[in-house]
């Protein structure tokens, strides 16, 4: 996320040297060094596209063979160890995506998972998978929609690590790609598998909207942009479908991961509501004499048409931040967070503020990649592991600047509630 103005904006934290040290720590060449956060990710893929002038065939061929795995020492267990050619693709984004591009049909899923699902990375090889991993979903810059091989690729790496454990060094980037489609993951971690897709990733044009302004893709897209089907399963073996919800779970483990998919949850969530009418409604939402005459034959409330598809996204959102405390709370309770004090300060510490919704409705349709770069408009107030606090201090500012109806807002405010203590005691992993 890119970093607020130090005059109004702070982390709320106190102090963050002690415990940051391992997770901040860059073990990787220097050629192929990573940013030192997830705020210049795209700078970072534009400077250095020319870093590898060339990738060959052949270094694609080897980006998705296995090599024999080595031992750190005697008494390790065997690690894979990431070739001098694979490292290329890091800078070469075109090269990362025809490595991991898992292609229309997802004839070639199995190259992303002879890539990335590695029990064990050797040195700094997690790393350098992560960096790979950006290079290949990331849009290239601030303005740009996701092309169709970036969204493949995005869903060919969370084929690979559904089910298994994902190695020290690679959650970061993993979590800073989900963010990156961030409608996406909010919709699919709700829906699971998708009967209608077909194939890893939908293009705009079947993402637009029908004649009543309704799609399934979520609402305010962007024109142009590509978006993953997380939720793609038909004809794929069990091996390669998404587990969107255990992917999620797994990356949060990492401290600076938990806070990224947070944070963009809730960029995500004052993205949203900014962009509602005055009474909480989807502005495309467009009544036709057909649907009037459906919702009449099923005694259904056509008046509150508008409201339907809001009350669902709403719902996902709070789920999705509802099923990151409830992650943290397990893990500290089976031992997993060793120190939550310490994965507390770390999160905080990668934390760079709050997200408020403008005053007046936003019409713009900005590409999901810069929903996740939203600059933070204020200090985190109150406690940030209260995931409820967090949401209705927001709403509530929201309702009263937009002068939300007293019912509208109570209603709306119910169904987040509902969901939040739902998606924190729903066993998911």
């Amino acid at each position: 996320m890119r970093n607020g103005d130090d005059d109004h904006i702070g982390h709320d934290h106190a102090g963050s040297a002690a415990g940051d040290a391992d997770i901040r720590a860059d073990q990787g060449d220097a050629a192929l060094s990573a940013p030192p956060s997830p705020v210049g990710r795209r700078a970072w893929l534009r400077s250095h596209r020319l870093l590898v002038s060339a990738v060959t065939t052949a270094v694609v061929a080897l980006a998705v063979a296995i090599p024999l795995t080595v031992s750190d020492s005697a008494d390790a267990a065997p690690c894979w160890s990431v070739p001098a050619k694979v490292r290329a693709l890091a800078g070469d984004p075109a090269a990362a995506r025809t490595a991991l591009d898992p292609l229309d049909d997802a004839s070639n899923l199995e190259r992303a998972h002879q890539l990335l699902a590695h029990d064990r990375v050797c040195g700094d090889g997690a790393k350098v998978l992560g960096r790979i991993v950006t290079a290949a979903t990331s849009a290239t810059a601030s303005g740009s929609p996701h092309t169709m091989a970036q969204a493949r690729s995005a869903f060919a790496v969370a084929s690979a690590l559904s089910h298994r454990a994902i190695p020290p060094g690679l959650a970061p980037a993993v979590a800073r790609m989900l963010a990156e489609y961030v409608v996406d993951v909010t919709r699919d971690v709700s829906d699971g598998h998708d009967r209608d897709a077909t194939g890893p990733a939908e293009p705009a044009e079947g993402a637009a909207l029908d004649d009543t302004g309704f799609t399934s893709y979520g609402r305010f897209l962007a024109p142009h942009e590509a978006h993953t089907n997380f939720g793609f399963y038909e004809g794929l073996d069990s091996a390669h479908h998404v587990s969107l919800d255990v992917v999620i779970a797994e990356v949060a483990k990492d401290p600076e991961a938990f806070a990224i998919l947070y944070a963009a949850e809730r960029t995500y969530f004052a993205h949203y509501l900014e962009r509602l009418t005055d009474r909480a409604g989807d502005p495309a939402a467009r009544l036709t004499a057909k649907t009037k005459a459906e919702d009449e034959k099923f005694g259904e409330d056509w008046h509150a048409y508008d409201t339907d598809w809001p009350d669902n996204d709403l719902e996902d959102i709070t789920d999705v931040i509802a099923a990151l405390m409830q992650a943290r709370t397990r893990y500290a309770r089976n031992g997993t967070i060793k120190d939550l004090a310490v994965f507390d300060k770390t999160v905080r510490a990668h934390t760079d503020g709050a997200y408020r919704p403008a005053a007046d409705r936003v019409t713009t349709r900005p590409p999901m990649g810069d929903i996740a770069e939203r600059a933070p408009s204020a200090r985190v107030r109150g406690d940030l592991f209260d995931g409820r606090q967090q949401l209705f201090t927001v709403y509530d500012a929201w309702v009263r600047d937009r002068g939300i109806t007293a019912e509208r807002a109570v209603t709306l405010r119910q169904l987040m509630d509902d969901h939040y203590v739902r998606g924190l005691w729903l066993t998911r992993f």
